[in-house]
């Protein structure tokens, strides 16, 4: 299913949808994304922050795997969007992601923060980022 683009709880967009969400912090890849020349044929450093919401009550109750969202799947395929991808705009490679995360069974919702952790401007700029929250359909 793809994720449908305006969040499912009304008018505040920082707002998170209802439930449980596993938070994934930090993940670190290497891929080409950007507009510029140069970032057209160099893969550069970003780091990626995800929240995956998912009725997480059966896994609480029986501890089991396969009754929750597996965060190291999660993150493979993560890392298979980010080095594939080729996307010019962090808000594609950002959609990209959470379009994948929403397939996931058992996935309502992703909010999704891409970083470039060294973007190419002149100033003394840490990390630039996008961050978007999409939901299953």
């Amino acid at each position: 299913m793809a994720p449908r683009s305006q969040p499912p709880f009304g008018d505040d967009l920082d707002a998170p949808p209802f439930g449980d969400r596993i938070e994934l912090r930090g993940l670190r890849v290497l891929c080409v994304v950007g507009a510029l020349p140069h970032e057209r044929e160099t893969p550069q450093p970003l780091a990626v922050d995800v929240d995956i919401y998912a009725d997480l009550r059966r896994a609480g109750a029986s501890d089991a795997l396969a009754d929750t969202i597996d965060y190291g799947a999660a993150c493979e395929r993560i890392v298979a969007v980010c080095t594939t991808a080729r996307a010019q705009l962090l808000e594609r490679l950002a959609d990209l992601i959470a379009a994948e995360l929403c397939a996931t069974q058992g996935v309502t919702a992703a909010t999704v923060t891409v970083m470039k952790l060294r973007p190419p401007v002149a100033e003394d700029l840490a990390t630039s980022a996008v961050r978007i929250t999409r939901a299953r359909d």
